[in-house]
């Protein structure tokens, strides 16, 4: 039994509950700046750091199944690793890639390939996951609009981003952390119909792993403001 979907039904009621609790212990200041030109400053800063990773915990939904398992996604420019594993079953699966296509392994049958992620991991596993938009809005930033349509950004009352609207996804942003003098998100919640992305983020790293800091650290939570 290696289906991805299944691997995750296995753990879903622990970990949906793991997300579900570790809130965060000491929240961050509202903003003195101006909402728009925080989030320009943080867009700037983060192109300086175009190799990232992030570890944690994920509960997927495509409105008749769900389930949750523990993530580890690295990025290195627009190249792409996403694991995501059942601690319990020890079974996983691993999506890499880059713009010109991806590949998956940990199924039955061997690893597939194909030029869209997104359709890759739908065709294999029946989950919804925006891979290639997703690497932005973890990451607090609207994706390129070229390639996914205008985004609206909408602002707490702490003045951090609370939700972006883009491409029929909806991600809402609860909780921030700052990692080496940058605000980064650490809790969010992408829908679009059915599907559901929701994403725990214990640890965000820069470069080679010398900058990390816990969810669990200075996060903060934002008052949402719908799109």
């Amino acid at each position: 039994m290696k289906s991805p979907q299944r691997v995750l039904l296995l753990v879903a009621t622990l970990l949906l509950g793991a997300c579900a609790g570790r809130a965060p212990r000491e929240a961050l200041p509202p903003l003195d700046a101006v909402p728009a030109v925080h989030q320009a400053q943080r867009e700037r800063a983060l192109a300086a750091h175009p190799d990232w990773s992030l570890q944690g915990r994920v509960a997927l939904s495509n409105g008749r199944d769900g389930g949750s398992g523990r993530i580890d996604w690295q990025q290195q420019g627009d190249r792409y690793t996403v694991a995501l594993s059942a601690p319990i079953t020890r079974q996983s699966w691993r999506l890499s890639g880059d713009a010109g296509g991806a590949r998956l392994e940990g199924l039955d049958g061997g690893p597939r390939e194909g030029a869209d992620p997104a359709q890759l991991l739908r065709e294999a596993t029946r989950w919804e996951i925006p891979v290639a938009a997703l690497a932005d809005w973890v990451r607090g930033l609207p994706a390129p609009a070229a390639a996914h349509g205008p985004a609206r950004i909408a602002y707490g009352t702490d003045g951090r981003v609370s939700a972006i609207a883009q491409d029929g996804w909806r991600i809402a942003y609860s909780a921030w952390a700052a990692v080496d003098g940058i605000e980064l998100p650490v809790r969010l919640d992408a829908r679009r119909g059915e599907a559901s992305v929701r994403l725990v983020v214990d640890a965000w790293i820069f470069g080679g792993g010398l900058e990390r800091v816990s969810s669990a650290d200075g996060a903060a939570g934002s008052d949402a403001r719908s799109p």
